[in-house]
C-alpha cells in the first residue's frame, strides 16, 4: 500500500523593497516623470501668468468702480447691471449679426474653393496662395487697405466711375448707415476666407480616394460626391470653423476700429469696450463687459456643439 506524499506549501513571496527617492529618480520611469514635469513647468507658468491670472484680475476689477490710476470703490454686481441696462452695449452686440452673416458667406465660399482646389486643377497652387495671402497680412494693414478702398472718391468709386457709374449716385460706403457695416463685413470675409479654405483642404485631402472611385463607378455626380462623401467626412472641421467664425464675429475689432473708428453706427462690442476702458477710463465696466462677452461665447460654443 502506497503511502500518501506530504504536500509542501510554497514559501511566501518575498516582499518588494520600496525604492528610495534617489533610486526612483535614477530609474527609467522616474527620469520620464522628471523630464515631463520639467517640460510642463514653463508652459504652465506662462499660461498661468498670461491667461488665468489676468482673467482672475479682470473678474476682480469688474466688481469695482475704478480707473487705471486712482481710488477703487467696490460696487459689487453694479457694473454687470449697467452692462445689461446700457443701450449702446446691446446695439454693439447687434452689429455682431452682420459679421455672423459674413461668417456663413465666408465658410460657404471657403468650402467651395477648397472642394475645387483639393483636386488637380491647372494653376491650383497659385489660386491657393492668392486666396490664403490676405490672412497673412496684419489686421491693421488690412484695415488701412479697405479704408482707402472705400473712402469717397478713392479706389472703389474710381473703378465704378471707370465702368460708367455716376459718382453722385454712389452711396457713401463708410458713412452711410445702411451699407457701411456690410462693407466692413466684406473686408472681414476677404481676410479670413483663406484660413477656412486651408483647413477645409486639409480635411478633404484626407478622405480615402477609393470612395471617389466607387462613387464614379456608381455614376454619382460631382454634387453627390460632395454631399455624400466630402461633407460627412469633414463634419468635424466644419464645426470647428463654425465655432471660430462665430466667436470671431462676436469679438470683431480691427476692421471697425481702423476703418471707421466705430463712427457712423459701426462700433462693435470690442470697439465700445476699448473706448470705455481707455477713453472714458471706466475700467470696471469694461471688465464686466469682457466677462459678459466670455459667457456669451461659451454659450454659443456649447450651443453649436
Amino acid at each position: 500500500m502506497a503511502t500518501p506524499t506530504a504536500t509542501r506549501t510554497p514559501p511566501p513571496p518575498a516582499q518588494k523593497r520600496k525604492k528610495t527617492f534617489s533610486q526612483y529618480c535614477k530609474s527609467i520611469r522616474g527620469q520620464q516623470t522628471i523630464i515631463t514635469v520639467l517640460f510642463m513647468i514653463l508652459p504652465l507658468l506662462l499660461l498661468f501668468l498670461f491667461t488665468y491670472l489676468p482673467l482672475f484680475k479682470m473678474v476682480q476689477f469688474s466688481l469695482y468702480d475704478m480707473r487705471y490710476i486712482g481710488k477703487r470703490t467696490f460696487v459689487g454686481l453694479q457694473n454687470y447691471i449697467d452692462v445689461f441696462a446700457r443701450d449702446d452695449c446691446f446695439a454693439a452686440l447687434r452689429l455682431s449679426l452682420y459679421y455672423m452673416v459674413g461668417s456663413v458667406v465666408q465658410m460657404a465660399m471657403a468650402l467651395l474653393f477648397a472642394t475645387i482646389l483639393s483636386f488637380p486643377v491647372k494653376g491650383g497652387g497659385i489660386f491657393k496662395g492668392c486666396i490664403f495671402f490676405p490672412y497673412l497680412i496684419c489686421g491693421i494693414s488690412v484695415g488701412f487697405i479697405f479704408k482707402f478702398f472705400f473712402t469717397r472718391g478713392f479706389v472703389l468709386d474710381s473703378l465704378l466711375g471707370f465702368i460708367g457709374f455716376d459718382l453722385e449716385s454712389l452711396p457713401y460706403w463708410l458713412s452711410g448707415t445702411r451699407i457701411n457695416n456690410w462693407m466692413l463685413m466684406a473686408s472681414s470675409v476677404w481676410r479670413y476666407m483663406g484660413q477656412n479654405m486651408v483647413l477645409f483642404i486639409g480635411a478633404i485631402m484626407s478622405v480615402d480616394a477609393s470612395m471617389y472611385e466607387a462613387a464614379e463607378i456608381d455614376g454619382c455626380s460631382p454634387f453627390q460626391k460632395f454631399l455624400y462623401i466630402i461633407l460627412p467626412s469633414i463634419k468635424t472641421i466644419v464645426v470647428l470653423n463654425l465655432i471660430l467664425s462665430v466667436t470671431g464675429a462676436l469679438s470683431a475689432f480691427e476692421a471697425p476700429y481702423v476703418i471707421t473708428d466705430g463712427a457712423f453706427g459701426t462700433s462693435t462690442y470690442f470697439v465700445l469696450m476699448n473706448r470705455l476702458a481707455h477713453a472714458n477710463q471706466k475700467v470696471g465696466l469694461a471688465c464686466a463687459m469682457a466677462i459678459v462677452l466670455l459667457g456669451i461665447i461659451v454659450l454659443a460654443t456649447l450651443f453649436q456643439k
